[in-house]
């Protein structure tokens, strides 16, 4: 597939966002780039900024398996993987697969849910297989986990725990929309919801030769070791009790590639590396006044190691310029 083939499905799939979602154009970017670089996305906002709808509008606009769980306290592991139970007609034991057996599984409020159950996405979204009963099963590729959060509401939640933090490729908050883009929804949702009009705009096998694109754009050894430099100044600062470990190095990067392909190009410059840092490195620091104060002190604190590491000049490859990587 070639960036510019690549760059057409892009803004196909961005167009059939658009016509549901209003605005957001910087969270959907992050989203389509986090699908790109097959990641996971943890949407975190307050109650009715659209999280879910858009995790569905997404859903919809890919032509794959999608499946939805709501998070309570009383749901167990077996609720998204699946169990064994015996049929009396034949006799015999059946798997019965759950919902993480989907190229999109959206985990709406997460945080609901107890830790027990928390822990049964860790080797799914890290590994893409689940071990039920001793036997590993593979899913669906692509695989994507959108899960959604309340980060005012405390009250009956259990905070994800740093390991399950580190599994999410990217924390996204889009914030509450403008004034005339609150206008523009109350007009787009004024007599029916576009979203039961919206249909598939690519195919499963699309999404899996744009990850393939993206995993091979090019990144320069100098925009490496701005990477890590980035990732070593979040653990010697100050205020940081647990900075950014090498799995987010390789985050960043991962990242980056799939942004570069979002703005057509087949390269990454310094500039995408930037614009995906705080939604990759925010959520995985631990602060010295604990986790309560992670969220906004974490974000600036990473914007602050933006400013302070040197950029390397950084001229885009003669390789690259040709449109197709290789």
């Amino acid at each position: 597939m070639m960036v510019q083939e690549a760059a057409a499905l892009i803004q196909a799939i961005r167009e059939n966002l658009a016509k549901v979602i209003v605005g957001k154009a910087e969270g959907v970017d992050l989203l389509l780039t986090a699908l790109l670089a097959n990641g996971h996305v943890l949407l975190e906002d307050v109650p009715g900024t659209g999280k879910t709808i858009l995790a569905k509008t997404l859903a919809r606009s890919l032509d794959c398996s999608f499946k939805r769980i709501q998070f309570t306290p009383d749901l167990l592991p077996s609720d998204l993987s699946g169990i064994n139970f015996y049929n009396q007609k034949t006799g015999e034991f059946q798997f019965r697969p759950g919902p993480v057996f989907s190229s999109i599984l959206l985990a709406d409020e997460i945080n609901r849910a107890t830790p027990r159950t928390q822990s049964s996405l860790l080797e799914c979204m890290e590994e893409r297989q689940i071990t039920i009963d001793g036997v590993t099963h593979e899913l669906d590729a692509p695989f994507l986990v959108i899960a959604t959060q309340n980060p005012v509401d405390s009250q009956g939640t259990f905070p994800l725990p740093e390991a399950q933090l580190d599994r999410f490729l990217m924390r996204i908050t889009t914030g509450y929309p403008t004034f005339e883009e609150g206008v523009h929804i109350l007009q787009r949702f004024r007599e029916n919801n576009p979203l039961l009009e919206t249909s598939a705009v690519a195919s499963g096998r699309d999404i899996q030769e744009l990850q393939q694109l993206a995993a091979a754009v090019t990144v320069s050894d100098d925009l490496l070791g701005y990477i890590i430099a980035i990732v070593e100044a979040t653990r010697q600062a100050p205020s940081v009790k647990l900075g950014a470990s090498p799995r987010a190095g390789f985050a960043l990067l991962r990242a980056a590639r799939g942004y570069a392909l979002i703005r057509q190009r087949d390269y990454v410059l310094p500039d995408d590396i930037k614009a995906v840092a705080v939604p990759v490195l925010a959520h995985r620091l631990l602060l010295q006044r604990g986790p309560g104060s992670r969220e906004g002190q974490a974000a600036e604190l990473v914007q602050q190691v933006l400013r302070e590491v040197e950029v390397p000049a950084e001229p885009a490859p003669a390789a690259a310029r040709g449109g197709r990587v290789e």
